[in-house]
């Protein structure tokens, strides 16, 4: 190995990990319920972007998760109220509890609704030391008023990775929401359920080979780096 780091001179040996596949197998894997938050983003009264998340959530409880739906009704937007603000505590404190996610929209203007990108706005990146989506999963589904989109997903994505989300590669967007669903608000059998049964599956199962090495799996150099020099200008400041 040292001959071939002779190769980077750019290196800092000491930071530099070999990818090592025995980290990627716990020594004590997790037994209890994968735990999922799922988000939604109409407040309307028969919200379809709220139906289908209930509909995924019943599904993960099937596989065998813990399933949690945040109510978005009450929350202030971004910085027009205090952290401490009840519905963003309760929010973040989801957040952390949560091992993966699924953010259902609804698409308006040709984007994701600001219901929606109010709840993403309010998790932060970190809270203290700990930042509460990295290295977990996520889910992405949209409903559609009009032909099928994937506009809302689309975007929701790019917000996933900048959270350092582990998003899924298979999504869902409903066309014509208002067709795919019975008076008593349960999603009817369609190739569009058969794609939420798809992505809930796909998420669950992420969510359990990744849950127990989140932090091997997000864990960079660049970042070792950056820790490193922070410590050695806090050891320098200390001894002026």
């Amino acid at each position: 190995m040292s001959d071939l780091l002779n190769d980077l001179p750019n290196i800092e040996r000491e930071l530099f990990r070999v990818p090592d596949l025995n980290q990627l197998q716990p020594a004590t894997p997790s037994t209890h319920a994968p735990r999922f938050l799922l988000l939604y983003g109409s407040l309307r009264e028969r919200s379809f972007s709220r139906l289908l998340a209930e509909e995924a959530g019943r599904l993960l409880r099937a596989m065998g998760g813990e399933v949690k739906i945040f109510n978005p009704s009450g929350l202030p937007l971004p910085d027009d109220a205090p952290e401490t603000h009840p519905k963003v505590v309760e929010l973040r404190e989801l957040t952390q509890w949560a091992e993966g996610m699924v953010w259902c929209s609804p698409e308006r203007h040709g984007a994701m609704t600001g219901i929606m990108k109010t709840q993403i706005d309010w998790i932060p990146l970190s809270i203290g030391a700990i930042r509460p989506t990295q290295g977990k999963t996520l889910a992405l589904m949209q409903v559609c008023g009009g032909s099928q989109s994937f506009n809302a997903v689309n975007q929701m994505r790019v917000l996933g990775r900048w959270m350092r989300m582990l998003t899924i590669p298979n999504q869902s967007s409903v066309a014509k929401a208002y067709l795919e669903f019975d008076d008593n608000n349960r999603m009817k059998p369609s190739a569009y359920y058969d794609r939420v049964v798809d992505v809930m599956e796909e998420l669950f199962k992420f969510t359990l080979l990744t849950r127990d090495v989140a932090p091997y799996l997000v864990d960079r150099y660049s970042e070792r780096k950056e820790s490193a020099e922070a410590l050695s200008r806090r050891v320098n400041q200390a001894t002026i």
